[in-house]
């Protein structure tokens, strides 16, 4: 039981709550925004992907900057550079996790399939970019608006303008609080020559710059309820997301960083569940 707390502490399992409503808003997006049959096998098939892409994305992460972390004050004491789990053993997770992923889109449908090495390419090649571009949080935002595209494609085997929308919301959100996030490390970024939109454009203009993607996330959100004629309760669960989003940007300073897990974990994670609880009602009950 402590081996398997190690490995769901490596990857954070808890965190899997930002993207994992996305996916349920795309899956629910195709059974009853497009009338496609409702099949409980491919959403447990989703929710078995968005586990085994974020497991894998995760460990690799990990693994990629367990250097980095070592001399790291903030994160020293993670899995790896504490010596609580080893290197071969957070590969061994990646590669596990990996498989498992490719398979189980194989069970969903042939698109699906196909594009999973790419999906795949996508989440594991983030934990490389803020070696060279500052432009990393813009990845890690991708990797996650991955989801609700990805569950629609699942039930639908085809793209559509609604789910696509969504997956930009999610693009800028993210992109948006992980640059909150980065803040934490500005000083250390500039001493180890790596990237990130803090170190890049310095932690004030990166707060301005996260909230203009948040500013665009709640105008695609309006977009979406618009374009998709939602009813009352998706303007509720909107109302509450964007509240939330903002929120944040108000309890993180420049000259104080002590409530960025505040923003990052709490409020984005009660907003993601929100939103999605939300919208998914909507779409039952209009």
């Amino acid at each position: 039981m402590d081996f398997i707390k190690k490995y769901l502490s490596l990857v954070k399992f808890s965190h899997t709550i930002f993207a994992l409503p996305f996916a349920l808003i795309g899956f629910f997006l195709a059974t009853q925004y497009a009338d496609y049959s409702f099949n409980w096998l491919i959403l447990i098939y989703v929710m078995f992907c968005m586990i085994f892409a974020r497991n894998a994305a995760m460990a690799f992460n990990r693994y990629i900057d367990k250097d980095i972390d070592k001399i790291n004050p903030r994160t020293e004491q993670r899995e790896i550079p504490s010596g609580k789990l080893s290197s071969g053993s957070a590969i061994y997770f990646v590669i596990v996790n990996s498989v498992l992923f490719i398979v189980t889109t194989w069970f969903i449908n042939n698109l699906v399939f196909f594009l999973s090495p790419i999906a795949l390419f996508v989440v594991l090649g983030y934990s490389y970019t803020k070696r060279f571009t500052f432009l990393c949080h813009f990845i890690l935002g991708l990797g996650l608006a991955l989801a609700p595209i990805g569950a629609y494609l699942s039930v639908t085997g085809g793209f559509d303008i609604i789910p696509l929308i969504f997956s930009f919301i999610v693009l800028l959100w993210t992109s948006g609080f992980d640059i909150i996030y980065a803040l934490q490390d500005d000083e250390f970024d500039k001493e180890q020559l790596l990237n990130s939109i803090p170190v890049f454009a310095g932690k004030k203009n990166a707060l301005v710059i996260s909230g203009i993607l948040h500013f665009l996330a709640a105008i695609l959100i309006v977009i979406a309820g618009i374009y998709a004629d939602f009813a009352l309760w998706y303007w509720l669960g909107a109302i509450i997301f964007i509240a939330l989003l903002f929120y944040q940007h108000t309890i993180v300073k420049i000259n104080d960083l002590s409530k960025v897990n505040i923003a990052f974990f709490t409020t984005n994670g009660i907003a993601s569940v929100v939103f999605a609880f939300f919208t998914i009602l909507a779409l039952f009950v209009g």
